[in-house]
């Protein structure tokens, strides 16, 4: 099977951990672990968020008296896919000796007129309290919102409407390849009249990227890897529920956070929806027994699994 699998920030940086190089590449170590057996078994496609490392680049670019201004976000964006890539193209070709695994620096195409850049969403950077964010936002003219118990900065999160390189991609994969691109949901780019591309100011989400490119690719399963083994109806309530195997009918019938599993419902019920194949959601610990519809939220056509059931913790169909 063709397989392309976003990894959350959660693979790179735990909340609350220190963001230094050591701390993530052990992480990402462990991730590739989890991953390593799909390699070995199908064609595979990994993406992966930037988050946390996006921000802390902002950071650093906003702190540094040597430039005139900052560097622009679809650069940084750039930063993190050179940075992160290497990490896994690195531990991937450990981990798989004699597979080709490629890193790619690549683009995500999205609507200048796209109402996001007038309502900044995405989560970038680290978590602050309240006091502290809303300094922050007074000194350097950031938008901040609520991020759980904390708060973060956030910025314009345009839809993806084409990963820019996606045939390059699918040639990566028709040679034997392991492909890691789309980091970050993309560098995004708008094209003017001219037909000439240039970056935005913006981070694309990355589990929508995911989800365009997997169809893109034609592949059979999309699977968005994170920090919870389940989708939970109710979350953080007395009455979580988690959900097993769905539809996208039912699980658009529920009402999910905009800013953290609304985008990875929203991926998953368009890939099933437009392709007919299956997404699933779930503990990258988990990454062998989602594909296998064994394990987290798996979401079909019909509410089945590969195997034809259709039980599991709770079922929306």
């Amino acid at each position: 099977m063709r397989v392309v699998v976003a990894l959350g920030g959660n693979a790179l940086l735990r909340r609350e951990e220190r963001p230094d190089a050591a701390v993530q590449l052990a992480n990402i170590r462990a991730a590739v672990q989890a991953l390593a057996p799909l390699a070995h078994e199908h064609e595979l496609v990994i993406t992966h968020g930037n988050g946390p490392q996006v921000g802390i680049l902002a950071l650093e670019s906003a702190a540094d008296r040597s430039l005139s201004s900052p560097y622009p976000f679809d650069v940084l964006g750039a930063e993190t896919q050179g940075m992160i890539g290497y990490w896994l193209l690195q531990s991937l070709q450990n981990a798989l000796p004699g597979r080709q695994v490629c890193a790619l620096v690549n683009q995500t195409l999205v609507s200048a007129a796209d109402p996001a850049f007038a309502d900044p969403a995405k989560f970038v950077g680290p978590v602050y309290d309240q006091e502290e964010a809303e300094r922050l936002a007074a000194e350097r003219g950031w938008t901040v919102k609520q991020d759980g118990a904390r708060w973060r900065r956030v910025v314009p999160s345009p839809r993806p409407q084409r990963v820019v390189e996606t045939g390059l991609i699918r040639l990566l994969l028709e040679s034997g390849a392991v492909a890691v691109c789309a980091g970050g949901g993309g560098v995004p780019v708008i094209r003017d009249e001219e037909g000439l591309l240039s970056g935005v100011e913006a981070v694309v989400d990355k589990d929508l990227t995911a989800a365009l490119l997997a169809e893109a690719l034609d592949a059979d399963a999309l699977l968005l890897l994170t920090d919870v083994p389940h989708v939970f109806l109710h979350y953080g309530t007395g009455d979580a529920e988690p959900v097993g195997r769905t539809t996208p009918a039912a699980l658009r019938a529920q009402n999910f956070p905009p800013g953290s599993m609304g985008p990875k419902v929203d991926a998953v019920c368009r890939f099933v929806e437009l392709t007919g194949g299956t997404a699933a959601i779930g503990a990258l610990h988990d990454a062998r027994a989602l594909l296998d519809g064994t394990a987290g939220t798996v979401v079909t056509p019909t509410g089945r699994g590969l195997d034809g059931r259709s039980d599991g913790p709770e079922d929306l169909t």
